[in-house]
């Protein structure tokens, strides 16, 4: 499954104007994108504002929305490009977890959310278990919420978290690529003997697979950039893009349901899908 990571329309890297991004969530409903996943972060909240514009008008029982707790948002200077004047603060604990999904739900204008995502805890992982954890595991208990899990960028916390607590799902972000398998070693075959199913964002490792510069969102270094050009090579001996292996590539391991894929434009997005839904040879991956 594809799915729709907000991230882009909240203004990351650059602005982007309210109507390209009502444009963005709108064509991903008529390519048949049903997951949109969105955070309080994303441009202060303009990515679930923006989001929720769309989706309120959408059948609810018809697609799966998850966003984030972890971090709340006072007045303050925004780190994202055309975002109301808010910063975020991290907060793990329990009364501010049911604050963020309060919050959320208000900005999104849905009465409910599907899945929610304990966002970036590996520098508080002991009190995301003692506080934000519980909380949303009483609201899935409730039936406020179908699923609870954690998101990050890190392998070894989300392992920590798939042993010691109970989450229904994992959002893994550019830790299984083509440039970085690190997921691959304990988190995925964790996952798949738990029955925890996992998102995988960042499949293009925030650009550098899909001819951009950057690499977990900075300048991508010349080891990488050597490492994507012999990537490159391998695919156009099959006549095939490399962000379309990229981003079908997480897909290969039996853990992972789901690719979230972040487009700041319809052209953007129409690109991706059309990758994500061409066919490749076998022997183009068993060469990668």
């Amino acid at each position: 499954m594809i799915g729709l990571g907000t991230a882009p329309i909240g203004g990351l890297y650059s602005e982007v104007s309210d109507e390209d991004a009502v444009a963005v969530v709108e064509r991903a409903w008529d390519l048949g994108v049903r997951w949109f996943d969105t955070a309080p972060l994303y441009g202060s909240g303009l990515a679930e504002h923006r989001l929720g514009k769309v989706l309120r008008h959408k059948p609810r029982d018809d697609f799966v929305v998850s966003t984030k707790v972890g971090r709340l948002l006072r007045p303050g200077e925004s780190e994202w490009h055309g975002a109301p004047p808010l910063e975020a603060y991290f907060d793990f604990s329990y009364d501010g977890v049911l604050h963020s999904l309060e919050d959320s739900l208000a900005r999104l204008g849905l009465d409910r959310v599907d899945v929610v995502f304990v966002h970036d805890p590996e520098d508080h992982q002991d009190e995301a278990l003692a506080g934000a954890f519980p909380a949303l595991a009483r609201l899935r208990d409730e039936g406020v919420v179908r699923a609870i899990g954690f998101g990050m960028n890190y392998v070894e916390p989300l392992v920590r978290f798939a042993r010691e607590a109970d989450p229904n799902c994992l959002l893994v972000a550019g830790r299984y690529t083509l440039l970085d398998r690190s997921a691959a070693h304990e988190l995925l075959p964790l996952c798949e003997e738990r029955g925890i199913e996992v998102l995988v964002g960042g499949a293009f490792n925030s650009g550098v697979l899909a001819d951009g510069d950057t690499y977990d969102y900075a300048p991508a270094p010349p080891e990488v950039r050597d490492r994507v050009a012999t990537l490159r090579e391998t695919c156009s001996r099959f006549d095939v893009p490399l962000a379309a292996a990229a981003v079908q590539f997480p897909l290969r391991h039996r853990a992972v349901r789901t690719v979230l894929v972040g487009c700041r434009s319809v052209a953007e997005l129409e690109e991706d899908v059309a990758l994500f839904e061409r066919e490749l040879p076998d022997a183009l991956w068993a060469e990668l």
